[in-house]
């Protein structure tokens, strides 16, 4: 027998060892004891805060945030879940263009969050303005209440309203929505996903983000397109983030950022914080989603088509169009939140990632992660994952608390 050469029967006994030993590996991992103490230690040793929660596009019509309800944030759950700081989105939709009424629409957002929310629940909510705000509010055991606008069209092309808003209390704004406005190119159109009027941003748009950098104001970047986003780093002096994007490459959601943008976001300083809602984590809920969603903005265009000079009519029939988003798509889970916030961990480093969930703005989200109560569970996830207690007290506030600093910084030096 040759010197390098293993007998059968020393090859079965090494064989098994390395099994054996590769068993006991997997069961070690697989089985990596989080207690329920640990979970709540390091839950609350956190600073949770939620950079978009559209709650408030219900507490304007009327919703008690108050009172518990089939919906996915009131204070009862924001109170089981632990949250921080609540970034309340004034969310302007694209028909409040028509007839310039986009910053009356701003208007009645700004008032739901300040007349609805923090006055009337003084003891839960406390508005904030600042990191130190947010800081303060968690100290007095109250819930940081902030605001960002979600739709630049909401400044009617005015940098005098830009400014009103930032008075009224308003901390960053997502340049586009779900439509191309005089001077931002956005993901998807409305009316035509294809098409890019400006090829990014045009001068006004420009100027735009240069006086969010000088109110200090974050520049938010979900649902712009890819250009747009580019034109964006490259003029911003702050560092920007996106308030409720996830992975391209793990879903191919149009409006989630390729690994290209979230190394270049990050490189800047910049933070993308996780939507959780189910197409933008999982690939198997984007490719029923999808569909469904083409179908139903195509249904929308002909809608609008049909009641130009009818808008009750045409309100209460798109409302029935997103009545039946999502039927019968696959759900997310946790894990899938989870692969999501791994992805930007592994790419562009824990720095990099924050929490953005989208609740209460539409569609389905995640099994084990379904609302505000449930955050409990991703904190015990990232620690079974072998995240530390620091790793998540930077994911849940503290990268989103540094880019806030950072904006104001950079405001305070002008």
């Amino acid at each position: 027998m040759l010197p390098y050469m293993i007998s059968p029967a020393a090859l079965r006994c090494r064989l098994v060892g390395i099994s054996l030993f590769a068993l006991f590996c997997s069961f070690a991992v697989a089985q990596r004891t989080v207690t329920d103490a640990e979970v709540r230690q390091v839950h609350r040793s956190t600073l949770l805060i939620d950079t978009h929660n559209d709650v408030t596009s219900e507490t304007v019509e009327g919703l008690d945030i108050g009172k518990p309800h089939a919906g996915r944030t009131d204070i009862s759950k924001m109170r089981e879940g632990g949250i921080g700081a609540m970034f309340f989105a004034v969310y302007v939709d694209a028909e409040y263009v028509d007839g310039n009424r986009s910053a009356h629409r701003a208007l009645d957002m700004i008032d739901t969050v300040r007349h609805d929310i923090i006055d009337r629940y003084p003891r839960d909510f406390m508005l904030a303005r600042t990191a130190d705000d947010i800081e303060a509010a968690h100290k007095q055991g109250k819930i940081a209440a902030l605001m960002g606008i979600e739709g630049g069209h909401a400044i009617e092309d005015s940098l005098r309203l830009l400014r009103q808003y930032y008075e009224l209390g308003v901390r960053y704004m997502t340049l586009t929505h779900m439509n191309t406005n005089n001077w931002a190119d956005a993901s998807g159109d409305l009316d035509d996903p294809s098409v890019k009027r400006h090829n990014g941003l045009t001068d006004f748009g420009k100027d735009v983000v240069r006086e969010m950098n000088r109110l200090g104001m974050m520049v938010d970047i979900s649902h712009v397109a890819d250009k747009t986003f580019w034109d964006v780093l490259e003029v911003s002096r702050a560092p920007v983030f996106a308030s409720h994007s996830s992975c391209r490459s793990i879903s191919s959601f149009f409006r989630n950022m390729t690994d290209e943008m979230i190394v270049a976001l990050a490189k800047k300083g910049g933070v993308i914080q996780i939507n959780f809602l189910c197409a933008f984590v999982s690939q198997k809920s984007e490719d029923v989603s999808g569909p469904q969603r083409t179908e139903l903005l195509r249904r929308m265009r002909e809608i609008r088509a049909a009641y130009p000079n009818d808008p009750a009519r045409r309100d209460k029939e798109i409302a029935a169009l997103w009545g039946n988003l999502d039927e019968g798509v696959p759900r997310a889970t946790l894990a899938d939140v989870v692969a999501n916030i791994d992805h930007v961990v592994k790419i562009a480093g824990v720095d990099a990632v924050g929490i953005g969930p989208d609740y209460d703005g539409t569609g389905c989200a995640p099994e084990g992660i379904d609302d505000m109560s449930k955050f409990p569970a991703l904190t015990r996830a990232l620690l079974e994952k072998g995240y530390s207690a620091e790793d998540i007290r930077k994911i849940y506030g503290g990268n989103t608390l540094r880019v806030m600093r950072a904006v104001e910084k950079t405001s305070a030096r002008r």
